[in-house]
């Protein structure tokens, strides 16, 4: 699968996945039947557009937030710096939406990766902080026109005060993890696959 052009799908790869994955065969075929179905120009590979053409994400405010932290992972994982992501690197950011197994340890899906995930969904200009303005910025994307902007500016002090355990002024993602800490992310960044 390391080939962007090739479009089948292998046995030894399949294993491969499910190996690093815990996704199993079934799963991995449904994923890559989806996968086949949004790489509507048969690359090999998904663009952005290909993300945000997906009706789900295209209707929820942080389509785009997610989108791009689809690509962000996969490049700090040092195998995307053309913005495309191949079918392994598409089931391997996947993988971070497991359910968490207390049976058995996935290399790819664990508390701490949900939370990089969702960090890096609020880190708008990758600088591995998050600062009130873009704090701002995705709090206004969920909540939009319901709350004032005094509102919204109450609402980013207090987040980056309450978070903000050095006093720099942003939340870095050691910070954001302690902030999140009573959080059931394993529960709220989980999707269930089918088999």
């Amino acid at each position: 699968m390391g080939n962007s052009s090739s479009l089948m799908l292998r046995d030894e790869e399949i294993d491969e996945i499910m190996n690093e994955t815990e996704f199993n065969r079934n799963q991995i075929v449904r994923l890559y039947s989806r996968f086949l179905s949004l790489d509507k120009k048969g690359q090999g590979y998904l663009s952005r557009d290909d993300f945000l053409n997906v009706p789900e994400l295209a209707v929820n405010p942080l389509g785009d937030r997610i989108v791009d932290a689809f690509f962000t992972l996969a490049s700090s994982n040092g195998d995307n710096e053309e913005q495309q992501l191949n079918f392994r690197q598409f089931v391997r950011i996947l993988a971070h939406f497991q359910p968490i197994s207390r049976v058995k340890k996935n290399a790819l899906n664990s508390r701490k990766d949900k939370l990089l995930f969702a960090f890096k969904m609020y880190d708008l200009n990758k600088n591995d902080y998050i600062t009130r303005e873009e704090f701002k910025v995705i709090l206004n994307s969920m909540v939009g026109a319901n709350i004032t902007s005094e509102q919204l500016d109450k609402i980013a002090d207090r987040t980056i005060e309450e978070a903000d355990a050095d006093r720099d002024g942003k939340i870095s993602f050691e910070e954001f993890c302690r902030a999140m800490e009573k959080t059931d992310i394993e529960e709220k960044m989980s999707i269930r696959f089918l088999n």
